[in-house]
C-alpha cells in the first residue's frame, strides 16, 4: 500500500500521514480532526483516555485491513521509540525549544499511531527543518516561565505551576504559548476547544 493510499484511507477520520521511514508510517491528526473526534463514542462516553481509545479503534481496524502492525504511543511500558521513528522520517526535527517540529504541523504535533507495513514503502526525502529559515524564532522566548529549552529537560513542574495562575489562563484555553508562536503551527491552527481539551488532560 502506498503512502498516498494510506493517506486517503485515514483522511476521512481527520488523520494524515506525517512521515515514513520506508517501513513505518506515522499517522497524526490533521487540522479537521477535532470536528470528527467530538462526534465519536469515545469522546462522549465519559470514560478515561478517549483519544487513545479512538486511535486504537480507527488505526487498529486499518492495520487489520492492510495487513500492517499498529503501534501506539500509549502502549507500554516499554514504550515504542516514537520520537526516534519520527526523526528518521525526515519530516520531523528538534526545534529550538527541545520539542519536535514537523514540516507542515509545526509544533502542533499529535502522532496517534504507527503502521508497520508488511512490505516496505518509499521513504520520504529528508528536507531542511523549517526552523532553519525562521529568522525570528519566536518560540524561544514564548514560554513565560522558560520551561522549554533545547539544552535542558522540559521543566514540567514550572509549566504546570504557571497553568494554575491567572497568567496561565491563555495557555489553558487556547493552547501552549510556545506551540502557538511557531509560524508553521499558525498555518495549522487548532480550534481553541481542542487546545483546551489537551491542556486539561496535560494538567491533570
Amino acid at each position: 500500500m502506498t503512502l498516498t493510499e494510506i493517506h486517503e484511507a485515514v483522511a476521512p477520520h481527520g488523520l494524515m500521514v506525517m512521515g515514513s521511514d520506508g517501513v513505518r508510517v506515522l499517522i497524526g491528526t490533521d487540522a479537521i480532526w477535532w470536528n470528527i473526534f467530538v462526534t465519536s463514542p469515545e469522546f462522549n462516553d465519559a470514560q478515561k483516555d478517549p483519544v487513545d481509545r479512538w486511535s486504537k479503534r480507527i488505526l487498529g481496524a486499518l492495520a487489520i485491513q492492510i495487513g500492517a502492525e499498529a503501534s501506539f504511543p500509549s502502549d507500554g511500558p516499554p514504550y515504542a521509540p516514537f520520537i526516534a521513528w519520527a526523526l528518521a522520517t525526515g519530516r520531523f526535527w528538534q526545534s529550538p525549544t527541545g520539542m519536535m517540529v514537523h514540516d507542515t504541523a509545526g509544533l502542533m504535533i499529535s502522532i496517534r499511531g504507527a503502521l508497520t507495513l508488511p512490505q516496505p514503502t518509499t521513504a520520504q526525502a529528508i528536507g531542511p527543518s523549517p526552523c532553519d529559515t525562521c529568522e525570528d524564532r519566536p518560540c524561544i522566548s514564548a514560554c513565560p516561565v522558560n520551561a522549554l529549552s533545547a539544552t535542558a529537560p522540559y521543566d514540567v513542574p514550572a509549566c504546570k505551576a504557571y497553568l494554575d495562575t491567572s497568567g496561565g489562563e491563555a495557555c489553558m484555553t487556547m493552547g501552549c504559548h510556545v506551540r502557538r508562536a511557531c509560524p508553521v503551527s499558525q498555518r495549522f491552527a487548532r480550534p481553541d476547544a481542542q487546545s483546551a481539551f489537551h491542556m486539561k488532560a496535560f494538567r491533570g
